[in-house]
């Protein structure tokens, strides 16, 4: 049977709310919460073993850790009424350090049509593949 191929996603967090020292205090958790039907798309789209970055969006925008989707999709048990809410547990993998900001990803220039750069408010979203390849180099100790 041929490995599936890892996907990778970006999940926005507001620290104040959920930050990255819960998740790793933590190891896993449900990523829930989330409203809006394109973030809600790509929760649907996220299958075990694919990769996670974790942002936080407030303060420093940066990305500060990995994690990985360790269940399929499921309908959000908070909100039984809503078929379209839709969770998945992650699990903890590791902090980024430095973390990398969402000032140094646009001065890049290299990921302008990602929807971190275009549409800054969207909480969960697919990221490149050349995205994972850049943080790879950047982080290679860091098995991402």
């Amino acid at each position: 049977m041929a490995k599936q191929k890892r996907n990778y996603f970006l999940a926005k967090t507001d620290p104040d709310t959920y930050s990255i020292a819960d998740f790793e205090r933590e190891g896993r958790t449900v990523w829930d919460g989330v409203k809006n039907p394109q973030a809600l798309q790509a929760i649907r789209a996220m299958r075990p073993g694919d990769r996670v970055f974790i942002y936080h969006s407030m303060g420093e925008a940066a990305v500060l850790g990995v994690a990985d989707a360790v269940s399929d999709p499921y309908p959000d048990p908070k909100h039984p009424d809503d078929p379209k809410r839709t969770v998945i547990d992650l699990q903890f993998v590791r902090r980024l350090d430095p973390p990398v900001t969402l000032r140094e990803i646009k001065a890049l220039g290299l990921f302008d049509d990602w929807s971190l750069v275009r549409q800054s408010r969207l909480s969960t979203m697919a990221a490149p593949a050349a995205f994972a390849e850049w943080m790879r180099e950047r982080f290679p100790k860091a098995k991402i």
